[in-house]
């Protein structure tokens, strides 16, 4: 199965009322995606994060790329700063090992500028 890790944190104010009109129908997109397996979210350390699991990349990649999740993505360099990791696995990571392998792996966009 294939994981999906996020962890982002709104940069502001303003941003957290975009964050969250994106944030919310964009995971229950998830959940409903075809393909989908698992799908929870958690506040850990300042961070708003996810975890899915897919039945494999294709179907996560397929979500990834439509719907509200597409719109989340493209306002996301402007309202939010993160990390996103992705990796195939034999279970799903509890929230502890999820938020390391985040942290140690993940891809860093707290550099990313405000477009």
């Amino acid at each position: 199965m294939y994981i999906s890790l996020t962890g982002l944190k709104p940069k502001g104010f303003l941003s957290i009322l975009r964050f969250w009109t994106l944030a919310v129908p964009s995971f229950a997109q998830a959940k409903s995606a075809k393909g989908n397996l698992y799908a929870e979210v958690k506040k850990m350390h300042g961070f708003q994060c996810t975890i899915t699991a897919w039945e494999n990349r294709e179907v996560m990649l397929e979500f990834m790329r439509n719907g509200v999740h597409l719109q989340a993505m493209k306002a996301f360099p402007k309202i939010a700063t993160g990390r996103t990791y992705g990796f195939e696995s034999e279970g799903i990571p509890t929230w502890e090992e999820a938020y390391a392998i985040l942290m140690e792996k993940g891809k860093d966009y707290s550099a990313r500028p405000s477009a």
